[in-house]
């Protein structure tokens, strides 16, 4: 029997949590489409980067997700989380928010994004992950990314993130499934 479900994992920042306004409006968003699994991974019982990327490939473990049917989000420390996984293990999408990226203190700080799909959103205004560093990545690596006038949470931005989320995951589960 074959598996057709698509898997999105939300990983949040290292402030925040599962029920953090941007996780649950990027869960709603995907919970929208018909044959998705969407799963916000709690994260909050350490800070420890690599401590949080074995909870992702954890969490991916435990679902059965396929890497080419798998979708990963995640702001700030969290979009770390994403990058690396997909560094790791290339999946279908990676969806990343203010992503804790080029960053002296973070282990792999600037990881080959290996998604088929990738989106980068930064505010402009981030005082806590410098948007010119994530740029210079996403320019060195391709990357399409939008930056916002915003600060690092992305609060006054969260209808426009769940917008772009949406047309993300389209293009995503469009290319997966044609018909």
């Amino acid at each position: 029997m074959t598996d057709n479900r698509f898997f999105v994992f939300l990983s949040h920042g290292l402030e925040s949590g599962p029920k953090g306004t941007k996780v649950q409006a990027m869960k709603a968003v995907a919970e929208e489409f018909p044959g998705v699994i969407a799963e916000a991974i709690d994260h909050t019982s350490t800070k420890d980067p690599e401590t949080r990327l074995q909870q992702m490939r954890d969490a991916m473990d435990a679902a059965g997700a396929t890497p080419e049917r798998t979708i990963l989000a995640g702001s700030s420390m969290g979009g770390w989380v994403c990058a690396q996984t997909s560094a790791n293990t290339p999946v279908l999408g990676c969806f990343l928010l203010a992503p804790a990226l080029a960053l002296a203190k973070y282990p792999q700080s600037s990881p080959t994004i290996r998604a088929e799909h990738v989106k980068i959103i930064h505010g402009w205004n981030d005082d806590v992950v410098p948007v010119m560093p994530v740029l210079e990545l996403a320019r060195q690596q391709q990357l399409e990314a939008l930056v916002l006038p915003d600060g690092h949470r992305l609060e006054s931005s969260v209808g426009r993130v769940s917008r772009e989320f949406r047309r993300f995951l389209k293009v995503c589960l469009l290319q997966q499934n044609p018909d």
